[in-house]
């Protein structure tokens, strides 16, 4: 079963999702908000998801950050809606700046790096991976 993640932003959503054996994290997609809960339903009718990993936004501190109230909400919905699926929520401290970094180092062209999506979808790999590496041990 996969494991899927989610950089939850109130513009974007960032998705990855892991392969069957969980052992590597893919980018898959970015979605609305209002969009996300038809996404699901139809992914989750091709796919069987094990486990839902939402990025919990945090400042350098520990402390929660401005956002946090949207993935609040967020999760509890996944939990409202997806009883069966376990939501964990990891610490998402500096992926954005880390996705970023990853993007310019890769040679992608000026104007695709401005896409920030991209960025999102980076992002919850980077959630996810992070997860599934404490997973390992």
């Amino acid at each position: 079963m996969r494991l899927m993640a989610f950089d939850y932003g109130t513009k974007r959503i960032g998705i990855a999702v892991s392969d069957p054996l969980q052992i590597i994290a893919t980018a898959m997609d970015t979605v609305h908000p209002e969009k996300i809960w038809d996404f699901l339903k139809d992914y989750l009718q091709r796919e069987a998801v094990e486990t839902f990993v939402v990025g919990k936004p945090l400042q350098t501190d520990g402390t929660a950050s401005e956002s946090a109230h949207h993935v609040v909400g967020f999760v509890r919905r996944l939990q409202r809606e997806y009883p069966d699926i376990p939501v964990v929520e990891v610490d998402e401290r500096f992926t954005s700046k880390i996705a970023s970094q990853a993007i310019l180092q890769s040679g992608i062209k000026k104007n695709k790096r401005r896409d920030k999506g991209l960025v999102d979808t980076i992002s919850a790999t980077l959630i996810l991976q992070t997860y599934m590496d404490t997973q390992k041990y």
